[in-house]
């Protein structure tokens, strides 16, 4: 067996987007990184913005659906912060949920913000997994994506 070493990018530098999340604080990561024309969007949830760090909310309680949109608008900000073009520029998206039952309407605004019905440079792969938990009850869906930029947005 041979092995390979990975291409190392022309420019190592990282550039970092964070928002007021407050498990963003709580933990210590960003919301997203840019390397190059690679774009990395954290695990992303409908987090309510104007909820204080010590009593955080979530958007569209009890709406899968609803939570799914919020939570890609959030994700697709963070790309346009860092040069991408946004829904345009997602490749890969991985959506989380608790419950089984969630699936449907998660997966029906996915494809009502990424759908490959919209044409254009829009679509990604996907993959829905079912997991045991997340930090907060009120959470239905955590969304992580991975995003190409346009060489020139750098």
């Amino acid at each position: 067996m041979s092995s390979q070493s990975l291409p190392v990018p022309s420019s190592t530098t990282k550039k970092f987007y964070a928002t007021n999340s407050p498990w963003e604080g709580v933990y210590g990561h960003y919301r997203a990184i840019r390397v190059g024309q690679q774009i990395y969007v954290s695990g992303t949830t409908a987090a309510d913005p104007a909820s204080p760090p010590e009593a955080p909310r979530v958007l569209c309680p009890g709406d899968a659906r609803g939570q799914t949109r919020a939570t890609l608008k959030e994700v697709i900000k963070a790309i346009q912060t860092l040069g991408g073009r946004g829904a345009e520029s997602i490749v890969r998206t991985q959506l989380f949920i608790q419950r089984h039952e969630d699936a449907p309407e998660v997966m029906a605004g996915f494809t009502d913000v990424l759908g490959r019905q919209h044409g254009g440079d829009i679509g990604s792969t996907a993959i829905l997994l079912v997991v045991s938990n997340f930090s907060d009850p009120e959470m239905l869906v955590e969304i992580m994506v991975d995003a190409i930029a346009d060489a020139e947005a750098q």
